[in-house]
């Protein structure tokens, strides 16, 4: 390459006037022909309009140069008015003639003529055709008053000392400071602040008014009172704010008409500045100014993006983000396009709110808005999508759309995700968290029907508590639940951690077991330093290392905690005895100690974990009791919990070997055929983005026309529940539409770790038939059916089997999600729920809705005064400030009520703990991590109270099958009110009883293939009650009688009004059976799975997060477990024999 192409060009030159008027001159020695392309700039006059008016530059200088001339003109008037000596006397002499020196006359000529030429240049460029409307222009017509008197004093020597107005240049001056600022901020690019313009101009506008009337009177009273600046300017002062002392007036006509005239000026052009100033105010107040660049470099502050911003949002965001200590300092930026809600207003102008909060309003697809909210100074950007949408899916675009849009302005702020729907997930897969709703929510119901209450254990652990609820309440219950909801899950390096640090080197379970004994809290998993996934209870054989982080639940973290030493703590840590089991640091008083410890004997061989026979709990162990040697005096006893694993203990977890679960013959009274069914993955996911998940799968993708439950195909004749004769109870799930969400509803419960034994029968109850991709996704499950129904007609409830169902799960539907009226969502739900808990008040029935406010509705009792005391303590509780003011409503703590809104705490908490979506989705069963574990539960029945407490069940889980429990769920029985304390006995009414059993004694053993339910039912005499009739008769002889010894039994009449208002809750009662049996009849469906209707309205259900270990077990407690991966130390690499995948392949995606 020669010298002349590597040569660099020369930068063009800046527009300086040495090169308007020569042009650009070429390097010497350069042969080389430039051509130059213009657009009618060639010409002189073109380089001149280019140079004074188009370029922003150079055009800004000539307008400060102009400035710089109006203000030294001003101030050469005020000299000349301070050097002046006007002759006393009245008359006009003294009004035209003024002194003014040479030099000073000097000055002003040579600064009239330059802005004089300036003028007549600038009307020349910009000269469009009309000379009229460049001559009467006012800022023409000043500059003419000003400057051509100046001119012609030199060439008439006598007017040298004529009067000129040069004090009305300030004006011409504020007219060149306003273009001047305009082409500033056109320079440098930037949108300036009208509001901030607007002041400008009007304070300049005053000071041109101050400052002419001055000038003017002063020059006017030289022919009066001769008055200073100094006292004209006072007057001035006096006369516009209208205090009017009236210690200085003007003395002449002319000075006094000069008031009026500015007077009358100033009442016109002040109140047009000062509206134009209001409106801006008003607009600024709508969307919000700006965040400053100087708070936003001396300040933290994340931002909140969001479509449409409710209160019931702000205020679970507000509370939960500054829940935590460090985050107190931070400033909250809002960034929203419609305009503060009221509510929002009236909440944000609170102070403990306004000096923190600030609401923008703006689109996060604009650059402009992200400046204004300084999103690439910012610690994190929240973006969340807006659930009340009908059209979920355009909710999703629009969150996609703003999380590129912050991507790309601020690559660097850490980016949290809320999406909806799972599909469409993988389009924000670059934010640093993303949380799916769909996702989380049916995993999450899925699990309630298996491990009760699973939806209330995660809430309450995802929300920062104190745990101070319900400590001033006089009910035990609600005093120890208040109590555990503050566990939440905290992490520490273990290293640096007094709760496990001495067990280093020791095998993870007895680390968990001796932390909880010693002090209390609950380790559940860890994340090796060298790897970034976190495993949940890793089992016996992770020993621990000083540079794992650990991950514990507990009602503080141990940062926070004191540690508080016994005398014997004191002395066995002094004299350097050996460990003991409680040496240390405790936090557990003394007696909690004592009554944790039980008994510690080394029968590691009677301790073993059996599966359960029941489905209960779904999918628990049931403990069991060690075999008595000789006479039956000796205590049972627990094994204690190794440090180190011992190889050749058989972990209880190897499910995959286990012949006993899965390979059941069938037995003779069985008329189905046993499918056998294969662990493995499923071959079609209907997203992208699905975590795999191993599986209980058929062996063959089993036909559509077969998922359809209430119609029979070529392949089976099947119409009902009752002719598959499912031997575990049903699990339907009431959706509107089948969505991929859906999916995640069906994988939890057909997991491989999930005994075969116990699967449920899954029944989708649509409302719209689902698509051949979801069908395709689903078809390879075992036990999962659909059929078309809406949960509010009763026909199609009792056709997908609800009487022979344990759980109904009522999902939220989108088309009710947004209401005219705010909270009304819900209505229609809540409704059909509390109809089915009328008719089927066995049914565990777990419901989504909209609005968690909405939850005091469900299973509601108007007279219930012990549901309004219930009322009073969440008022209480939410005048207190606690997150958690709904946690005392009775179907939120057991589970049977929840809304997806409450999980918005989990996005906002992993602000502070990015490890919470991890551990979240893992005991969800949404991702599975090699080596991880799963939640699952386990029931304590009456033979397993031998172990007592909490504590020596944490002892006896560890050592025998390596469990970590979390949590209790405890049912208790309770009489809530004087209506609910009439106990309804339906056998004792009925002449003839029914066959009892879940699926109904009637059906024979070949009643499963070929007969149909409608053909089972038709003889049964129980279907003919003449109940109603007898109960009415007897209710005559029961008035008659009680009529007539009222008088002399008042005692008896008293028993005799109870016995009729216990017939008339008979009646309600035995209308609703009828009912129902009568829509069965209809339908053709037996009526024998509907028996007694068993009321259990008078009990309560909590959960326990990590309670002490001196909480006593009761029966019917159900035990949250993490268990170890069944896979993790399974021998062989490959078990091939029962690991065998689909063999077709994964089809195509469809998004």
């Amino acid at each position: 390459m020669s010298d002349l192409d590597s040569e660099v060009l020369p930068l063009p030159p800046r527009y300086r006037f040495r090169d308007l008027l020569l042009g650009e001159q070429p390097p010497h020695g350069d042969d080389r022909v430039q051509v130059e392309f213009y657009v009618n700039e060639n010409t002189f006059k073109e380089r001149l309009k280019l140079f004074f008016i188009k370029n922003q530059r150079s055009s800004l200088r000539i307008r400060l140069f102009n400035f710089s001339l109006k203000l030294l003109t001003c101030l050469l008037y005020i000299v000349r008015v301070l050097l002046d000596d006007p002759a006393l006397g009245i008359g006009w002499a003294p009004i035209l003639w003024v002194e003014r020196k040479m030099p000073l006359w000097v000055i002003q000529v040579v600064v009239a003529i330059i802005s004089f030429l300036e003028t007549m240049l600038l009307i020349y460029l910009s000269y469009k055709g009309n000379i009229c409307e460049q001559i009467f222009r006012v800022s023409f017509v000043l500059e003419m008053i000003n400057t051509l008197p100046f001119i012609v004093t030199i060439f008439w020597p006598p007017l040298r000392n004529l009067f000129i107005p040069v004090f009305l240049n300030c004006w011409l001056a504020k007219h060149a400071l306003e273009n001047m600022i305009n082409d500033f901020h056109r320079a440098i690019l930037r949108t300036q602040s009208a509001m901030s313009n607007q002041v400008l101009i009007l304070f300049c506008t005053l000071l041109c008014l101050l400052f002419t009337g001055t000038c003017g009177i002063q020059h006017l009273e030289r022919a009066g009172e001769n008055l200073s600046l100094l006292t004209s300017f006072y007057f001035c002062i006096v006369t516009f704010s209208t205090v009017g002392y009236g210690d200085v007036t003007p003395k002449i006509w002319p000075s006094q008409l000069l008031v009026v005239i500015m007077i009358c000026v100033a009442l016109v052009v002040l109140p047009l500045q000062f509206e134009e100033l209001v409106y801006l105010w008003m607009e600024r107040q709508k969307s919000g100014g700006n965040y400053s660049r100087h708070r936003a470099q001396t300040e933290r502050h994340v931002v909140l993006c969001v479509s449409s911003l409710k209160i019931d949002l702000l205020m679970d965001f507000l509370n939960e983000f500054y829940a935590h200590p460090r985050l107190q300092d931070y400033y909250v930026v809002i960034l929203c396009p419609t305009e503060m809600d009221v509510q929002v207003r009236r909440v944000l102008q609170i102070p403990l709110w306004s000096q923190r909060v600030i609401y923008l309003q703006g689109s996060a697809l604009k650059d402009q808005d992200l400046m204004r909210a300084k999103m690439d100074n910012g610690e994190a950007c929240f973006i969340l999508s807006s659930r009340n949408e009908v059209d979920r899916t355009a909710a999703d675009h629009q969150t996609i759309l703003r999380a590129w849009a912050v991507k790309d302005f601020a690559p660097n702020c850490p980016l949290y995700v809320q999406i909806l729907k799972p599909e469409n997930k993988f389009h924000v897969k670059f934010a640093d968290h993303v949380v799916c709703e769909e996702e989380c929510k049916f995993a999450m119901l899925a699990l309630n029907c298996i491990c009760p209450a699973t939806s209330t254990l995660i809430t309450l652990l995802v929300h920062t508590s104190r745990g101070q609820e319900g400590q001033d309440s006089p009910e035990q219950w609600q005093r120890m639940y208040g109590r555990c909801s503050g566990n939440e899950v905290y992490h520490i390096r273990m290293g640096d951690s007094k709760f496990f640090r001495e067990y280093e080197g020791k095998s993870f379970t007895y680390a968990a077991f001796h932390a909880h004994k010693k002090y209390g809290v609950c380790l559940i998993g860890l994340k090796r330093e060298q790897h970034k996934s976190v495993l949940l209870n890793p089992g016996p054989r992770h020993t621990l290392a000083a540079s794992d982080t650990c991950f514990y639940i507990n009602i503080t973290k141990e940062e926070n905690s004191a540690f508080i030493f016994t005398e014997e703590e004191r002395h066995e840590r002094r004299g350097g005895a050996g460990r003991g089991l409680y040496e240390g640091p405790s936090r557990l008083p003394l007696h909690s100690i004592l009554a944790s410890m039980g008994t510690v004997a080394m029968d590691l061989q009677n301790a073993e974990c059996r599966p359960a026979q029941g489905g209960g709990a779904g999918g628990g162990a049931t403990l069991a009791l060690p075999a008595e040697n000789g006479s039956g005096s000796r205590r049972p006893s627990i094994a204690p919990v190794l440090e180190l694993a011992d190889g050749s203990a058989l972990l209880p977890c190897d499910l995959l070997s286990d012949q006993s679960e899965d390979e059941v013959a069938p037995s003779d009274d069985e008329g189905l055929s046993v499918v056998e069914y294969v662990k493995g993955y499923p071959p079609n996911s209907p997203y992208i983005g699905s975590s795999p998940t191993l599986c209980h799968l058929l062996p063959v993708k089993a036909p559509f026309c077969c998922l359809r439950l209430d119609k029979g195909c070529k392949h089976n004749s099947f119409e009902d529940a009752k002719a598959y004769g499912f031997k575990n109870k049903l699990i339907i799930v009431s959706a509107e539409t089948a969505g991929n969400g859906l999916y995640n509803f069906i994988v939890p419960l057909r997991a491989y770790y999930r005994p075969r034994r116990e699967l449920n029968p899954i029944v989708l109850l649509l409302d719209n038939r689902p698509d051949h991709h979801f069908l395709e996704a689903i078809c390879c499950f075992p036990m999962v059916y659909y059929m078309e129904g809406s949960m509010d007609n009763l026909d199609s409830l009792l056709q997908c089997g609800i009487i022979y169902a344990d759980n109904l799960v009522v999902v939220d539907k989108e088309s009710t999600m947004s209401a005219e009226e705010d909270y009304m969502a819900d209505a229609k739900t809540i409704v059909n729920v509390q109809t089915m808990f009328r008719l089927f008040p066995s049914l565990s029935i777990t419901t989504e809705l909209t609005h968690p406010s909405n939850m005091r509705f469900m299973q509601f009792r108007a007279k219930d005064s012990y549901s309004l005391a219930l009322s009073k303590l969440e008022k209480r509780e939410r005048e207190n400030g606690s997150n958690l003011a709904f946690m005392f409503r009775l179907p939120f703590a057991a589970g049977r009520v929840f809304s997806i809104s409450m999980l918005d705490t989990l996005l906002y908490q992993s602000f502070v703990k990015d490890y919470m979506i991890t551990i979240t989705r893992l005991l969800l069963g949404l991702d599975t991590t090699p080596g991880s574990g799963y939640l699952c539960a386990m029931k304590i029945g009456e033979a397993d109270l031998w172990i007592r407490t909490y504590g020596r069940l944490f002892q006896k889980l560890c050592s025998s099958s390596a469990e970590i429990p979390i949590g209790i769920y405890r049912t208790e029985s309770h009489v809530f009110s004087s209506e609910s304390q009439i106990s309804v006995n339906m056998e004792d009414c009925e002449d003839v009883r029914e066959a009892q059993g879940p699926w109904g004694a009637r059906a024979g053993p070949g009643g499963g293939g070929s007969t149909h339910g409608r053909h089972a039912g038709g003889g049964d005499p129980a279907e003919h009650p003449l109940l109603r009739r007898k109960s009415l008769s007897w209710a005559r002889k029961l008035s008659r009688k009680g009529s007539q010894q009222a008088a002399k039994a008042p005692a008896a009449a008293e028993y005799i009004s109870q016995q009729r208002l216990s017939l008339c809750r008979r009646s309600e009662r035995q209308e609703l059976s009828e009912l129902v049996k009568n829509r069965m009849k209809h339908l053709g469906l037996p009526t024998t799975g509907y028996g007694e209707m068993n009321d259990h309205q008078n009990t309560l259900s909590y959960v326990l997060i990590n309670p002490p270990p001196d909480t006593r077990l009761k029966p019917n407690d159900i035990v949250y477990l993490i268990r170890p991966d069944p896979l993790a130390h399974v021998a062989g690499s490959s078990p091939s024999h029962r690991l065998s995948c689909n063999p077709e392949t994964r089809d195509e995606t469809q998004l």
